[in-house]
């Protein structure tokens, strides 16, 4: 790739800091007013972070692909470098950053892809859906009200991450018990901050050394590739295949949970999709990606350090800088959305940033796809009257999280 035309100094004026506070407001039903003002009157703005430091927030759709797609001048990896603006402490290893990162340095890119993909992975859409209607069992014998967090969302997400990486199902609640405490945000590092990574990664480590005929899913083709000896593509230790292990199961279960209890929080408060849906369930396909546009799960913005002075917009981001992309901000442009505001599952094409894009694009794109909407048709064949137990304005959401998470979505039926 060639590289872009940089401006001399003199032709980039000065961009005063925006007129927001950073990070954005954290309730996930509402898109915050500020993504609309920014785009509109300054698409790439100067923000200050939790932690202090200066950053470059990107809002709009064209400058928010642009920094995504371009891996040769922004990167994800060097966000966990050590002197480097931050957008908050590192309360995780450096090495979680970078997963994909270091999956691809060690030629499993293909593995990971394989294992998560819906038809060639272990975890099938027919896998899925069985899941999908034991959970929604117990909860028809138990009765509403019930949390859908807590008795469907977690339970699932973890089951599918389980059996992709060959993780014991039994230990899915354990590993999800702790899992908040690895997305927080927080403007210095603090005592225990790393606890449950460490546990987890230990766990994960035992796992890894385990016989072989005891080990499944990712976890044993991972091991046949470490003890390989004709495969080319670096060396692989016991240490590395935990950490992406890891790595990959608290990013996967944490974002497909998340994600669904969105998804459900905004199909109720459209009854009219939902009868659609449940009349015609061939949609549901592209009722996810509506809802992937559209939902906040994503929270914080997409951090990349600028590897060399670029053009982005009117500003020239200088090498070492921090650009957060603001992703509710791109899927709710309307340069690249009809009526963004608006709810419409018949929305096609829908390229939205859900999923990133560029060399970090989310491997687990397509598995998602099928586990949300697997539980989503499954839910709404079941618990055809589902709706809220409480008003939507009434919902609790965490802060100081990467997520914009519900502490409780509770249902009636």
């Amino acid at each position: 790739m060639s590289s872009p035309t940089v401006p001399s100094p003199e032709a980039c004026p000065v961009v005063p800091y925006a007129p927001v506070e950073w990070p954005l407001s954290r309730r996930g039903d509402v898109v915050p007013a500020e993504c609309a003002l920014l785009r509109e009157q300054s698409p790439i703005a100067r923000v200050r972070t939790l932690t202090g430091d200066d950053a470059w927030l990107v809002t709009s759709y064209a400058l928010a692909k642009q920094v995504l797609d371009d891996g040769e001048h922004f990167s994800l990896r060097a966000t966990a470098a050590d002197n480097v603006p931050r957008q908050y402490a590192l309360t995780i290893p450096p090495e979680v950053v970078n997963t994909m990162g270091n999956v691809n340095s060690a030629g499993l890119h293909q593995e990971v892809l394989r294992a998560f993909g819906p038809r060639s992975g272990p975890a099938s859409a027919e896998w899925m859906r069985a899941l999908a209607h034991e959970l929604i069992d117990s909860l028809a014998e138990e009765g509403p009200p019930v949390d859908l967090r807590t008795r469907f969302a977690e339970p699932y997400s973890a089951g599918m991450v389980c059996e992709v990486l060959g993780l014991p199902h039994e230990d899915g609640r354990r590993l999800m018990a702790g899992l908040d405490l690895g997305f927080v945000t927080s403007p210095a590092v603090f005592d225990g901050c790393t606890a449950n990574w460490d546990k987890d990664y230990a766990y994960v480590l035992r796992q890894v050394r385990a016989d072989r005929e005891t080990q499944r899913g990712l976890i044993l083709r991972l091991c046949e590739l470490r003890d390989d000896p004709t495969r080319d593509g670096g060396a692989l230790t016991d240490e590395m295949l935990a950490a992406v292990v890891t790595s990959l199961f608290g990013a996967g279960a944490m974002s497909t949970y998340v994600f669904l209890l969105h998804a459900v929080l905004t199909l109720v408060q459209h009854p009219e999709a939902m009868r659609r849906l449940r009349e015609r369930p061939e949609l549901m396909p592209q009722a996810v990606e509506e809802l992937m546009r559209s939902t906040l799960s994503i929270g914080d913005g997409l951090p990349r350090i600028a590897l060399a002075d670029v053009r982005v917009g009117d500003v020239l981001v200088r090498a070492g800088e921090l650009v957060l992309v603001c992703v509710e901000g791109a899927n709710f442009d309307p340069a690249q959305f009809d009526d963004p505001e608006r709810f419409d599952i018949d929305r096609s094409p829908n390229p939205h940033l859900s999923f990133g894009a560029g060399p970090h694009f989310c491997p687990a794109s397509l598995i998602s796809r099928v586990h949300a909407a697997e539980a989503l048709t499954a839910l709404l064949d079941r618990l055809p009257a589902l709706r809220l137990a409480l008003p939507a304005d009434q919902l609790v959401w965490r802060t100081g999280n990467i997520k914009r998470v519900p502490e409780r979505l509770h249902v009636l039926w």
